[in-house]
């Protein structure tokens, strides 16, 4: 799995999971905000992008891929794991399989009570996955993930390389998360993001996912689907900024 570093290497770290379809390229506003104050790690999730030569199979292998990469930081590193969509979902999971290496975490619109009939939708994403990697489809898509304009060539070659396998595998992944009962437990902070356009789904399952951590932060984003850090970066930068840098009591 390709990983982009950048930063100091000494600094606090973050860790940057990108959604289904798009990868590490979703972030470059957030890496400039925040890489002169942080050690920013950003993968390509197995399927897209750089890693596009190694198909996505489950979330919990990626969990697990992200879990050696943060063991390998000194012991006691300030960690914050932001995760977006199928990258939120991942970051839940981190979160809650491996509290000891997670300091903080920011969960952007996680779908988290899973969709009915897993088996359909395997069934109409690889009738329909040819479509991901015509650029006119692609451009749809981009459009309504807020993909801005100096981005879209990144995310139609993302989609172009994105195999039926691969495809399949993303969003059964994304379709039977569900909220592990360890969340419940985890120690750290957390910050739960979405926008109130976002689907009725993961509107709903967003505040029970802050009710089953009393102490974590949960926000709406007014008039905002789903694509929230592309839709508005610099309210995000500056939202996760604040957040990360204010005393915990």
């Amino acid at each position: 799995m390709h990983l982009r570093t950048t930063g100091p290497l000494d600094a606090p770290v973050l860790l940057f999971i990108h959604g289904g379809g798009m990868a590490g390229w979703m972030w470059n506003a957030q890496i400039t905000h925040f890489e002169q104050r942080y050690r920013i790690l950003v993968p390509d999730l197995p399927g897209h992008d750089r890693s596009s030569d190694e198909d996505y199979t489950t979330s919990a292998a990626v969990v697990e891929s992200l879990a050696e990469e943060l063991r390998r930081l000194p012991s006691g590193t300030d960690v914050t794991v932001i995760g977006f969509s199928l990258g939120a979902q991942i970051a839940i999971e981190l979160a809650a399989t491996h509290a000891d290496l997670v300091t903080r975490v920011v969960v952007v619109s996680a779908l988290t009570q899973g969709a009915p009939l897993p088996g359909l939708v395997d069934w109409i994403v690889g009738a329909t996955a040819p479509l991901a990697r015509m650029p006119w489809f692609a451009r749809i898509q981009a459009k309504s993930l807020f993909v801005p304009d100096e981005l879209l060539d990144d995310y139609l070659r993302t989609s172009a390389a994105l195999t039926k396998e691969s495809l399949v595998a993303l969003t059964r992944a994304n379709a039977v998360f569900r909220t592990p009962e360890s969340w419940r437990e985890f120690p750290g902070r957390a910050l739960l993001l979405a926008g109130d356009k976002e689907p009725r789904a993961l509107l709903r399952g967003m505040p029970q996912l802050h009710a089953d951590l009393p102490g974590s932060e949960w926000e709406v984003h007014a008039d905002t689907g789903h694509g929230l850090p592309l839709a508005h970066p610099a309210w995000f930068n500056t939202r996760v900024d604040d957040w990360i840098t204010r005393p915990s009591y």
